[in-house]
């Protein structure tokens, strides 16, 4: 049963390849890192969360939101792992900490588009964690058309997840589900002039510029959490 819906728009999908046994040492147990070209992968994520609703609320709530993740499977299930989520919303970092275990932190953040792209700025405010800025203008490159991830390729391998993972303090793991369209996606391009996600989740930042992709967004349902 589907718990929240919400869309999610201008979306930067910011990936770096990185070495397996520098993730496989940052993961719970029961999860191993889900390797594409013999790399792991850390991906920073902005975007604007829209109407984000539980089921049957007829008042959403809408805010940015920006992430450090990586990418997992439990042995069956692929899905996605989160170090941190950033928020610019106190109530929704709230509810996320409490319904799903989320590592929901609360940030102060700007979303403007601009001609150059979308201009996304977040100060972490939290005092649960170390400090995180993060500022960067992000959107399609030019004449990048819109397209759906084609199966089994690098694309898909980054966006295409249906699940999430998080663990505890004590080391337990949960997921959840989510449903969406397959993404319409479009190369991209990434202006980045701060980036503490990385130092504020211990990793050294990879080296090289981000493997960048654009989305206009979708919208999603989320279910219920479980314990793995």
């Amino acid at each position: 049963m589907d718990l929240l819906r919400m869309e999610w728009r201008d979306v930067g999908f910011c990936h770096w390849p990185v070495e397996p046994s520098v993730v496989a040492a940052t993961l719970p147990d029961g999860l191993t890192v889900d390797i594409r070209n013999g790399q792991a992968w850390l991906g920073v994520v902005p975007f604007e969360m829209r109407d984000i609703r539980p089921r049957g609320s007829p008042i959403g709530r809408a805010f940015g939101e920006l992430n450090l993740r990586t990418y997992v499977t439990d042995g069956e299930t692929r899905g996605v792992y989160f170090y941190n989520l950033d928020a610019d919303d106190r109530l929704s970092v709230a509810v996320a900490r409490r319904l799903f275990e989320l590592p929901y932190y609360r940030a102060s953040m700007t979303v403007r588009r601009t001609g150059d792209g979308v201009r996304f700025r977040s100060r972490r405010t939290d005092d649960r964690a170390p400090r995180a800025d993060f500022d960067a203008t992000y959107g399609p490159a030019d004449g990048a058309e819109t397209h759906e991830p084609a199966p089994r390729s690098l694309e898909s391998f980054l966006v295409s997840r249906y699940r999430f993972y998080v663990a505890d303090d004590a080391g337990a793991i949960y997921y959840a589900d989510i449903d969406h369209e397959p993404w319409p996606l479009q190369a991209g391009t990434a202006d980045i002039r701060a980036n503490e996600l990385f130092a504020a989740n211990g990793f050294d930042h990879p080296s090289g510029d981000p493997l960048v992709y654009y989305s206009p967004g979708i919208d999603v349902t989320a279910g219920r959490l479980h314990r793995l």
